[in-house]
């Protein structure tokens, strides 16, 4: 064999590698519901329940942070993120967590949030204008 058909080859090894890791890393979107049957890794999508309570003491544990959210289905469940809180995070619209269940809480490691746009206020006020129009 020659010398490029052998990097050739190597190369194609390493793509296939890289592919295979990648997809062992795809986390599905789900419930609740779906995360305490599937006992793995998922992201529940969810709102923030702002009528329960918020467990943040940086002085204490500043990587313990506590909240309940809704998911789409309507079940509410503790959410515990081993990180610090977020920044504005009483502010956004929607909420994405990703972890396990453990118990009945779900145990977080990676938190999106999804803040309200800025541009909101504005589209409302145009809206306005055009069907006075």
């Amino acid at each position: 064999m020659q010398k490029i058909h052998i990097i050739g080859l190597v190369m194609i090894a390493l793509a296939i590698g890289a592919l295979i890791s990648m997809m062992s890393d795809v986390v599905e979107y789900s419930n609740f519901q779906q995360a305490i049957d599937a006992g793995s890794r998922v992201k529940v999508v969810g709102v923030l329940s702002k009528d329960k309570p918020m467990e943040y003491n940086p002085q204490k544990d500043a990587n313990h942070f506590s909240f309940f959210i809704k998911d789409d289905q309507g079940m509410e469940k503790k959410v515990i993120l081993n990180k610090s809180k977020p920044q504005d995070f009483e502010m956004s619209e929607q909420i994405v967590v990703t972890g396990t269940m453990k118990n009945d809480n779900f145990v977080a490691d990676e938190i999106l949030l999804k803040c309200p746009s800025k541009y909101k206020d504005e589209e409302i006020q145009l809206k306005k204008e055009e069907q006075k129009i």
